[in-house]
């Protein structure tokens, strides 16, 4: 017997850790959610903000059933990577200009695989791992998690609102911002809340690809000085 087919038991048992079948249920959500996305905006929200919030859930779990896996990190970043990647895409299709949301998409991919594979240069266990930054934005974005959340949840929140908003396919997406900032409203605060946040996001991104693809540079000067 071969050592795979050895461990096929204990391979069955990660895949079925409570947090990964929560992982499973968000990729379900996100499936029906933009399926609808279009014919009905509303359910969308609801169940698409609904995966989201799951993203918390399934961390609880991991840490409170001891459960944590590889396989479970890197199917929640997939998730949220594809999911904020799909909405960024609906969003372009909704909107002029469209390049905005399609270089958000790339910033966003970008920073995060950059991030993802300096952290495995750099022999870290993690990549929220970032006490060694010069940036305090970037230390503060990392090392808190409040912080955090309101950056995540603004840019969530702020693409659902956009998505709501647009009462059609050709919406210029400078007006209609302008024009909901200005109304004083629940909505208006909840925008202008969302869009500091989203900024803060954005931010910590464009400094976190230009630090990841550093410790990519500095890996390759190494390796180079190294050679006989």
């Amino acid at each position: 017997m071969g050592k795979k087919e050895r461990a096929r038991p204990e391979m069955l048992s990660v895949y079925l850790y409570i947090p990964n079948i929560v992982g499973y249920m968000r990729v379900l959500l996100n499936c029906v959610a933009f399926a609808v996305c279009f014919s009905n905006k509303t359910l969308f929200s609801v169940l698409y903000f609904f995966s989201f919030c799951c993203d918390a859930v399934d961390g609880w779990c991991a840490r409170r059933f001891n459960q944590v896996s590889t396989f479970g990190a890197v199917l929640d970043m997939v998730t949220d990577r594809v999911s904020t990647a799909c909405l960024l895409v609906i969003l372009s299709q909704v909107y002029r200009p469209s390049l905005v949301f399609l270089s958000l998409l790339a910033l966003d991919i970008a920073s995060h695989w950059l991030q993802m594979y300096s952290t495995f240069l750099a022999g870290k266990s993690s990549h929220k791992d970032v006490k060694d930054s010069t940036s305090w934005l970037f230390r503060l974005y990392y090392g808190n998690r409040i912080f955090m959340c309101y950056c995540c949840v603004s840019c969530e929140v702020l693409y659902i609102i956009l998505l709501l908003i647009a009462k059609n396919q050709t919406e210029n997406l400078l007006n209609v911002v302008v024009s909901t900032l200005t109304q004083i409203s629940p909505l208006s605060f909840l925008l202008a809340l969302t869009l500091f946040g989203w900024s803060m996001k954005q931010t910590v991104n464009i400094i976190q690809m230009k630090t990841a693809a550093d410790v990519c540079v500095l890996y390759d000067i190494e390796k180079q000085q190294h050679k006989p």
